[in-house]
């Protein structure tokens, strides 16, 4: 990255003005570290680098102000200017220790047993499992303790003084723009890596190259010719599982997700996945983001699990308990009567064929308000897909019984 200058937006037309810009305005709270590779840089530099904690507040602060005036990266080593109090910008240089041939061979030994990793990398994508690759080669790819070496030719011997430090914050802006940076920092440029992959993939695909494949034949004609019509394909399960590859791999330790939570979403996916192939419902595609939460609450009731769901969606518990309750008892339908008011629909929407149908089956007592008959502590909705709710009284609430059906007596017993 050569020529980077952010942040110049406070300098006046006549350089006569330099020095320090006021620490005001857009920038002046900004955050480093917006991808992953920024803020693991922004976390190892503050946590693992052992660097002064007062110096790094001092240097965060002149990076906000903008005072970094140009950043060249280059393997090794990241050079800058800095502006200071006084007119003529200090010059900065911040150096990480590069690996040696040996180790870099090291690394890509461990990178090349991996093909997804391969494949990510050849496709100008560095996945932060890159870390876990470098540790296992022995090596930290991320600045450890008393890597990161600092030098300036300001008068302050302070050891980062407050323009190093300021550097070191904006190379979270280098790789939050280009990841590959953190691995030029560490003595390989993006080329020369790329050609050491494609180099290896190559060797090690020679003995293949020699084999060529069958032509084969179709799997339909290959069938007709020896056993017959193709054979149907296996019923689904009786019900909907986990997935086994899930409960066996944990996530990256880098990649911030939660092992429980990708559980959940996994079992969520299988159990879409098996309404479809089962054809017993359309995997809930096409529902809105209630509908959906109501969907995956209704399987958690009973469990902490629904409590966990709230908070994440922002949706009181109680609230989501009701919406599981309703999608549970009848689906879409009920979820949906559930969640409608008394006046839902212009007066023209609601038959009042029907409406008199249920309130013949409630009793000369019941009241009419809307699409809802009641009568003592029960309740009957008619919803938009034509077909009528049995509601009960719990709590000083409605609570959905059951499914709906066509005539209000069958929900009554009638």
């Amino acid at each position: 990255m050569n020529d980077r200058t952010p942040w110049q937006g406070w300098r006046r037309s006549s350089e006569e003005n330099a020095g320090l810009p006021a620490a005001k305005g857009p920038g002046s709270r900004r955050p480093f570290g917006l991808t992953w590779w920024g803020k693991a840089w922004v976390d190892a530099l503050v946590h693992r680098a052992r660097l002064d904690p007062g110096r790094l507040s001092r240097g965060r602060s002149y990076a906000r102000r903008g005072s970094v005036l140009e950043l060249t990266v280059d393997p090794g080593v990241v050079s800058a200017t800095v502006q200071g109090s006084r007119p003529t910008p200090y010059e900065v240089n911040v150096r990480i220790r590069a690996f040696t041939d040996d180790e870099w061979e090291a690394v890509l030994d461990v990178v090349s047993a991996q093909i997804g990793r391969v494949a990510a990398l050849l496709d100008g994508e560095l996945p932060p499992e890159v870390v876990d690759d470098a540790q296992a080669a022995g090596l930290e790819l991320l600045p450890d303790a008393g890597e990161v070496k600092t030098a300036c030719n300001c008068p302050d011997f302070a050891v980062p003084c407050k323009h190093s430090a300021a550097v070191c914050f904006l190379i979270a802006d280098a790789l939050d723009e280009d990841p590959f940076v953190l691995l030029l920092l560490r003595g390989r440029k993006r080329d020369e890596l790329m050609a050491a992959l494609r180099e290896r993939r190559s060797a090690g695909g020679e003995q293949l190259a020699v084999k060529r494949r069958p032509v084969g034949v179709p799997a339909r004609a290959a069938f007709a010719k020896a056993l017959g019509p193709v054979p149907l394909p296996p019923k689904p399960l009786a019900q909907p599982g986990v997935p086994s590859a899930v409960l066996m791999l944990e996530p990256p330790r880098q990649s911030g997700i939660d092992a429980h939570e990708l559980v959940m979403l996994a079992t969520d996916a299988a159990r879409r996945a098996w309404e479809l192939a089962s054809g017993d419902g359309d995997g809930g595609f096409g529902l809105s983001r209630e509908e959906d939460l109501a969907r995956r609450a209704a399987g958690l009731l009973g469990t902490a699990g629904l409590a966990d769901l709230a908070h994440r969606a922002g949706v009181p518990a109680r609230v989501l308990t009701s919406w599981a309750i309703a999608w549970r008892e009848g689906g879409a339908g009920g979820f949906a009567v559930a969640e409608s008011t008394p006046s839902a629909g212009s007066e023209d929407a609601i038959d009042p064929a029907a409406i008199a149908e249920g309130r013949e089956a409630l009793g000369a007592n019941a009241v009419v308000e809307g699409n809802r008959v009641t009568a003592d502590r029960r309740q009957l909705r008619l919803g938009a897909d034509g077909l009528w709710y049995l509601f009960g009284e719990q709590f000083n609430d409605w609570v959905l019984r059951g499914p709906g059906a066509a005539d209000p007596r069958d929900l009554l017993g009638l």
